[in-house]
């Protein structure tokens, strides 16, 4: 026995509904480039800039301990990590301890890094401090700018590969839908003041990744039944596309959310912030390659044949006879 969690052959109409959905979706942009002017992102180390401390104990690393001995200290966003590191023996453990840079100051100060230190040695009193490294704002500043060149970098990639691989109104659809799910999640971060780090960055990466192969899955049945139903108008196609490929797409996921929800829930706070990036993506990413893609590519229209020029294509709804 399969199991299902839609039914092999649906027929819905994803159509009937569009303003709303699109509506949905203009106000959760607005609410989130609001936030986003007011109150901006809650940027983490990586981009505030700060110290990180290597420790190296010969007892096993309780980040739980760590971060309770630093608690008092009111120093802000901290990070404990435990890695792994070839030039040490096997018998020691290390961690990295991750200070965000205080206000109104450049850097740690030594006196902050001492303090810190001290506190750590409470909890294990041979524990030995081989590194201590600072990253300035000027450094974070240039962060900043490379994740952001990256993520642009990423959508219009994607922009010419859905250009070259299908028509230009595929490809407007589906990078509109790809700006849709990233300025959604960049929302989210801000509104709720989630800790925003280079983890995140590659959050977003892999929700553009994600997004667009849900949606070119959807666009190849589309042009697949553009060529198969020539006198269908372009909705009824888009829908039936849609209805074909629905079974795949909420599978797809669900399973991928199902192992996500563990991990947020499993997986500490040292990766909480991605996972509840890739959640929130997936969900945003799914919706938004049903309805936001499909709706800009009916309002766009396509040619039928792509093996003859039509200078009638697209158009509103694309009502064009074969």
């Amino acid at each position: 026995m399969r199991l299902k969690l839609v039914p092999s052959e649906t027929s819905w109409d994803f159509f009937s509904k569009w303003k709303l959905w699109l509506g949905i979706s203009a106000v959760l942009i607005v609410i989130g480039f609001a936030s986003f002017l007011i109150q901006g992102l809650n940027y983490g180390i990586d981009f505030r800039g700060g110290t990180t401390i290597r420790t190296e104990s010969t007892q096993p690393v309780d980040v739980a301990a760590y971060r309770a001995a630093l608690e008092p200290a009111g120093l802000g966003d901290i990070s404990i990590t435990e890695v792994f590191d070839p030039t040490f023996g096997d018998d020691r453990n290390v961690a990295m301890v991750r200070i965000q840079a205080q206000e109104g100051a450049e850097a740690v100060t030594p006196e902050t890094i001492a303090a810190v230190e001290a506190a750590l040695q409470t909890v294990d009193p041979d524990i030995k401090f081989p590194s201590v490294e600072s990253v300035g704002p000027k450094v974070s500043g240039e962060l900043i700018k490379t994740a952001s060149i990256a993520v642009i970098l990423a959508i219009t990639a994607v922009l010419i590969y859905i250009w070259l691989r299908f028509e230009w109104q595929f490809a407007v659809g589906a990078v509109i839908a790809l700006v849709h799910d990233v300025v959604l999640t960049l929302g989210i971060f801000s509104e709720l003041q989630i800790k925003f780090d280079l983890a995140i960055i590659a959050a977003l990466l892999t929700i553009v990744g994600y997004s667009i192969n849900d949606t070119v899955v959807v666009f190849d049945r589309v042009r697949e039944n553009l060529r198969k139903y020539k006198t269908k108008d372009l909705s009824e196609v888009l829908n039936l596309s849609i209805n074909e490929t629905l079974s795949r797409t909420v599978m797809t996921s669900v399973t991928t959310l199902v192992a996500l929800i563990a991990l947020f829930v499993l997986g500490g706070d040292v990766i909480r912030g991605f996972v509840f990036a890739m959640i929130w993506g997936i969900i945003v990413g799914t919706y938004s390659s049903i309805f936001v893609a499909s709706t800009i590519l009916l309002f766009l229209g396509v040619k039928r044949d792509w093996s003859k020029k039509d200078p009638k294509a697209g158009g509103q709804y694309a009502n064009i006879d074969a």
